[in-house]
């Protein structure tokens, strides 16, 4: 199944995955931020709407991941 990824952690960037069926939110987030990623740090959304680690991706869904803070920033 594709969906769309928006990344909006430094530069950002959209793209879209080619992902199997039954893939959650945690996992998408792991594979794009990579382990050492805190997601309590981040704003995850599908569709523009907040939702659990556990919901289940599907065919057409948007995801967006955004820093609750920002780097430099006081």
């Amino acid at each position: 199944m594709k969906i769309l990824v928006i990344n909006n952690d430094g530069a950002g960037f959209a793209n879209y995955l080619d992902l199997s069926h039954g893939t959650t939110v945690e996992e998408l987030f792991r594979r794009q931020m990579g382990s050492q990623a805190k997601a309590e740090n981040y704003l995850i959304r599908v569709n523009r709407q907040a939702v659990s680690r556990d919901q289940i991706l599907v065919e057409g869904d948007r995801m967006s991941i955004t820093p609750t803070k920002i780097e430099g920033a006081i």
